[in-house]
């Protein structure tokens, strides 16, 4: 069915548009915990949606999902961060003796290459730098602690970030279903069944991403990080994430954790031994992702270009900051949907067709 939209109702619309956007980027401080909460809840209500399915109350469910969301976070904090952590600070120590290789060994050897004169590569400013500055640098911790002590605001947005989101996740997880429900209500009638439509493929859209891209890549990285550690490498926990958190694009995930830890191989071993041995991890990965955990998790569902991804994401954190990068994908969907749709109207209207 067609729907005719008045020149009167694009404008409303047009300034209605406007009006959202420039209230969200005045509330945007304010707004990212509750936009947390409801990116938790999105993602917990299929899980309470299945227990319900075996004859679980939908309160007992919530309770169950919640429960297992909040262990999940609170090992991620307490196991991960400290060694993440630990291994940018050991990153940042160890750089001064790459660059002591790179110009004892590397440096040669391409100046005898390829006819470069000796000083033309020179990284001793750059290490000054680094000795004279890891130490501040790489207590990251401490340093964001000390500013949490100094600063009554920054006490708040941490209280608020710690208490407000686990209580809203979880009303809004008990009530998920209802507030669709409501929402949906309020939907002019003759404009249901269109906005129904665009909202399934938003959500179709999200779903691909959200519960399955980010679950692949939280895989991938769990299997690089143990991979790499199997090989002895020093920084394995914070490449094998790093490779996993960049994966949403094809191949970028393989390709960055393949330099990275060849050369961190490299530096570390001055074999090719061990690159073999890097080459193989990341092959088994990309095996499978392919062969297991892409049609498990992801399946046949259609997604974001990983272009408008990228673009999404810089262009949220250009305009609104970090909660700009929140909202930055699930406006994306909206707006890839919505061009899918105006181009299917196209196609099918009388300007298009002779």
């Amino acid at each position: 069915m067609s729907v005719q939209i008045t020149d009167a109702q694009k404008w409303l619309i047009l300034v209605a548009i406007i009006a959202t956007g420039y209230l969200l980027y005045l509330l945007a401080p304010i707004l990212t915990p509750f936009l947390i909460s409801a990116f938790l809840a999105y993602i917990g209500d299929p899980a309470v949606d299945r227990l319900q399915t075996i004859k679980f109350s939908r309160t007992l469910a919530v309770v169950f999902v919640f429960c297992l969301m909040l262990i999940i976070g609170l090992c991620f904090m307490l196991a991960v961060f400290p060694l993440i952590e630990e291994q940018i600070r050991l990153l940042l120590t160890r750089i001064p003796v790459m660059i002591d290789w790179v110009q004892s060994e590397f440096i040669p050897w391409i100046t005898q290459r390829f006819g470069l004169q000796p000083d033309a590569i020179d990284l001793g400013g750059l290490k000054q730098s680094l000795m004279g500055h890891w130490q501040t640098v790489g207590n990251v911790v401490g340093k964001f602690l000390a500013k949490v002590s100094a600063s009554g605001q920054l006490i708040i947005l941490w209280v608020s970030y710690t208490l407000l989101v686990p209580v809203v996740t979880f009303y809004l997880l008990r009530d998920w279903d209802i507030l669709v429900d409501k929402i949906r209500e309020l939907i002019p009638r003759r404009y249901e069944t269109v906005t129904v439509k665009l909202v399934k493929d938003s959500d179709a859209v999200l779903a691909e991403f959200f519960r399955g891209q980010l679950l692949l890549m939280f895989a991938q990285a769990i299997f690089y990080s143990i991979g790499l550690w199997v090989v002895g490498l020093e920084f394995s926990l914070l490449i094998g994430m790093t490779a996993g958190l960049v994966s949403f694009v094809p191949y970028l995930g393989v390709i960055v954790g393949i330099v990275v830890a060849g050369i961190a191989a490299f530096m570390q071993f001055h074999d090719v031994v061990h690159i073999v041995y890097i080459l193989v991890v990341f092959g088994m990965g990309q095996m499978l992702e392919g062969m297991v955990l892409t049609p498990l998790l992801v399946g046949d569902r259609i997604g974001l270009h990983p272009v408008a991804v990228i673009f999404a994401v810089m262009a949220g954190a250009q305009l609104f900051g970090f909660f700009g990068m929140l909202i930055a994908l699930p406006v994306a969907a909206v707006i890839v949907v919505l061009l899918r749709h105006f181009h299917e109207q196209y196609l099918n209207s009388n300007f298009y067709t002779p």
